[in-house]
């Protein structure tokens, strides 16, 4: 018996070896560099890299007025894109759990991924086109009179959020029609037989149910918009920048990446510790609470 498991142990191990691997190297080895690269400094005048462990990176990160405001800056956009995301794709994913066909969800959920065909930059380049001076939005509230004058909608936070909840809106779809899926219909009926309106089954038994599946979303699309950088430099015009733009002045701009890498290692530190608090505050949804 003994032998057996640790066959099943060794096969096992063989089995998970080259994904591991894989992942160690794809993503460990590009965060530990970036680790490493926090802790050193930028010789006077030059662009060589003193020797030495020093915190001065991250003591200068945490003194400094204009990095605080971009990684608030930067937290406040990614909320508003997650509560942008979600409120627009939970009755998406309801609709196509409650009401579709079943023979018809697969076709859903096709016309659903394809966004994903064409490029992310694409994408946002379109939007950029949409939302420009004689782009389509002004060009067709011109030309039925509503407005005299074009409306600036580019270089905002709106056009910002806007572009980023469109992209991301598959990665929270598809998360919360799987929890809505998996709901027993069984208990909204005995929700209505126990005198519940519609409204009240759902904000009792379906929302509830299906908030592992909102707090994957939300994770989901909150994560990597803290992080974005093409959205803020087309869409933004570079005039609302995020702390992934202050990143890349400081590491391609300047060529101190000491302190790109300790930014970097901030705002990722930042995202956990709020994504950590999240988590914890919904324990009871997920169902990890003893």
């Amino acid at each position: 018996m003994a032998a057996s498991r640790r066959s099943e142990a060794v096969q096992g191990a063989t089995l998970i070896a080259p994904p591991l691997l894989y992942s160690l190297l794809i993503l460990a080895a590009p965060l530990l560099t970036l680790l490493f690269y926090s802790f050193f400094l930028l010789k006077t005048g030059y662009s060589d890299l003193e020797q030495g462990f020093t915190l001065e990176n991250y003591r200068q990160l945490a003194v400094d007025p204009i990095f605080r405001a971009i990684m608030v800056r930067s937290l406040w956009v990614s909320g508003l894109v997650t509560l942008a995301t979600v409120l627009l794709a939970f009755p998406v994913a309801y609709y196509l759990s409650f009401v579709v066909r079943p023979d018809r969800k697969a076709l859903w959920l096709f016309l659903i991924t394809i966004p994903f065909w064409t490029s992310y930059l694409i994408r946002v380049f379109l939007w950029k086109v949409i939302m420009e001076q004689n782009g389509v939005i002004n060009s067709t509230l011109t030309g039925l009179g509503i407005i005299d004058e074009p409306v600036t909608m580019l270089r905002t936070v709106g056009a910002i959020v806007m572009t980023l909840a469109h992209a991301y809106a598959p990665f929270a779809i598809l998360p919360i029609f799987v929890a809505l899926e998996k709901i027993d219909r069984s208990l909204l009926e005995a929700g209505r037989d126990l005198g519940e309106s519609r409204l009240m089954t759902f904000w009792r038994v379906t929302l509830p149910l299906a908030m592992p599946g909102v707090i994957a979303a939300v994770l989901i699309v909150f994560i990597p918009t803290v992080g974005d950088y093409v959205t803020p430099e087309l869409i933004g015009g570079g005039r609302i920048p995020m702390v992934a733009n202050f990143i890349q002045v400081q590491m391609l701009g300047l060529n101190n990446r000491p302190l790109g890498s300790a930014m970097s290692v901030s705002a990722m530190l930042a995202v956990a510790v709020i994504a950590g608090i999240f988590l914890l505050v919904n324990l009871r949804y997920l169902k990890v609470r003893q």
